[in-house]
């Protein structure tokens, strides 16, 4: 995450509403023997302050956990893209990397276990809703001793987010006429991922 104020502008509820149409990021803590890391779909509360999410049964960070709740983070990743120093049409530039990303740091816990059937069903309804018109697939669908026998296989998990950190850097701390030049460049490249996403982004940065 890069610290400069430039890239740090905007608000909570901007950077809560990336990460709630995100629900996908990277939940790592640090293990006996380093960093332990799993990409994960969750879902982020309203304000922002707790996700709830699960993990495989065979998943070391559940290991971890063993002894208790533990700090933890989960990375959220946006668009990100190459910038060419060419494209500002200024001098003395150097090459960079522009994106979004949103770390929330807290506390991870296991949830009890008859939890886990409605973060699922909240999971899923909260993905399908986006797909409409088509019907809303539920767990209903599933044979029920099937979806016995994948619940012994999967835990609830808890998140209490103590700190929401976004970067959403865009090139504000370019003049505009740069930053716009560079919008350009952006979109005619697929270096990097959701670059169309990147260009829109960069025509209009928090402030």
């Amino acid at each position: 995450m890069h610290h400069n104020p430039s890239f740090r502008k905007a608000k909570d509820q901007q950077n809560i509403k990336f990460v709630r149409k995100r629900s996908f990021g990277a939940l790592t803590i640090n293990g006996d023997n380093g960093p332990l890391i799993s990409h994960i779909p969750f879902q982020l509360s309203e304000d922002g302050m707790y996700v709830e999410a699960h993990l495989v049964r065979s998943n070391p960070i559940l290991s971890a956990l063993r002894s208790g709740p533990l700090d933890a983070v989960i990375a959220v990743s946006g668009a990100d893209g190459y910038i060419s120093p060419d494209w500002y049409g200024l001098s003395n530039q150097v090459p960079t990397w522009n994106y979004v990303a949103v770390h929330l740091r807290g506390q991870l816990r296991v949830l009890p276990q008859e939890e886990l059937h409605g973060i699922l069903e909240r999971l899923s309804v909260s993905m399908e809703v986006r797909l409409a018109p088509k019907p809303v697939w539920n767990m209903e669908k599933i044979p029920v001793g099937m979806v016995k026998k994948m619940m012994r296989m999967i835990v609830p998990i808890a998140f209490d987010v103590g700190v929401l950190e976004g970067t959403w850097k865009l090139g504000q701390n370019k003049p505009n006429a740069a930053r716009l030049a560079a919008v350009d460049g952006v979109s005619v490249t697929d270096m990097g991922l959701e670059t169309d996403t990147l260009a829109a982004l960069m025509k209009c940065p928090p402030c």
